[in-house]
């Protein structure tokens, strides 16, 4: 009996030899050397992806890992994205990542009020994107932060902005008041690109938007100052003061020369802006000024107002800018 047992565990020890002499010699290991990243493109086969890895090195035998994966790799997928490789993973805890690891994520931000032009420039300027996307209609783009993957298209990016933005501006909308002072949502758009390059001050966006709006109700231009400057820069900085010659010029933008609203968005608004003209606050006033706190006066008059400007000119005055 106890031969029997004998003979039993050299066999099972001969049947361990093999399995691990085939697993060495066939199905091959994992030679990462450093933590590398590694990226499986949307729709890659195992094959495929077993391949990549032999080609760039982290395992020696595509083929073995295949069989591997087939034989004692589970019945999970393998995940479309990045991953992080390291020295210390074997073959099994590379196919473990990508059955079931987290993909690598990596962010841009938009800020509220960064026009579609600089929206491009910051994504050119992510090296781990591709293409060169066409630059989109201005007001499209919801600003917020947005995951991207290494090798991820640009104009993907910007058509999961325009998503964001249709789906924000429709809930939004469904939820309007009754008597606000624009009737389509492009209009709500471009009054909120205004509001949002008029103040900085999250706290004034609905008085802004109320003074605007009292505005547009009674017929008066909004001679809002950024809407000089949008048909000149595309919605860069001027970088200098506005001329006289500018303030004067006739085009669809520039509401000091017409009223009513321009003929589109001057750069894309946020969230907040948009639900701001959506739900403007009550108020009287028709007028505003900065206050030298970054905020603004208000007021209802002319009167109010001249007074209003000329406490500013004050505090300018006394800080050596006039």
């Amino acid at each position: 009996m106890a031969r029997i047992a004998i003979l039993g565990a050299i066999g099972l020890a001969a049947i361990f030899a093999v399995v691990l002499l085939v697993s060495v010699f066939f199905m091959g290991s994992a030679t990462v050397k450093a933590e590398t990243p590694f990226t499986i493109p949307p729709g890659a086969s195992l094959s495929s992806v077993a391949d990549k890895l032999e080609e760039e090195g982290h395992i020696t035998s595509a083929a073995g890992f295949t069989l591997r994966a087939k034989l004692i790799g589970g019945s999970q997928p393998i995940q479309a994205g990045e991953f992080m490789l390291g020295p210390e993973m074997s073959q099994g805890d590379i196919l473990d990542a990508f059955q079931n690891g987290d993909v690598i994520r990596r962010f841009v931000t938009i800020p509220e009020g960064m026009p579609s032009i600089l929206v491009v420039e910051r994504l050119m300027a992510e090296d781990m994107l591709t293409g060169e996307p066409d630059v989109p209609v201005e007001g499209s783009l919801l600003p917020d932060t947005y995951a991207f993957e290494r090798g991820e298209d640009r104009q993907k990016i910007i058509e999961r902005m325009q998503a964001a933005m249709d789906l924000y501006l429709a809930e939004a909308w469904a939820e309007r008041k009754s008597d606000i002072a624009v009737s389509t949502m492009k209009e709500a758009l471009i009054l909120a690109s205004i509001v949002e390059k008029e103040t900085g001050v999250p706290e004034e966006r609905r008085m802004v938007a109320g003074l605007y709006s009292n505005r547009v109700k009674t017929g008066m231009m909004l001679q809002a100052d950024p809407t000089i400057i949008y048909p000149i820069t595309k919605g860069k900085p001027l970088g200098r003061r506005i001329r006289q010659s500018e303030i004067a010029a006739v085009n669809d933008y520039n509401t000091y020369t017409m009223v009513g609203l321009p003929k589109g968005p001057i750069t894309n608004p946020g969230r907040e802006s948009i639900a701001a003209v959506l739900n403007p606050a009550k108020t009287d006033a028709l007028f505003m000024v900065a206050d030298g706190s970054g905020g603004h006066a208000f007021a209802k008059t002319n009167s109010e107002h001249n007074a209003n400007v000329e406490k500013w000119y004050e505090l300018r005055r006394s800080r050596g800018e006039m």
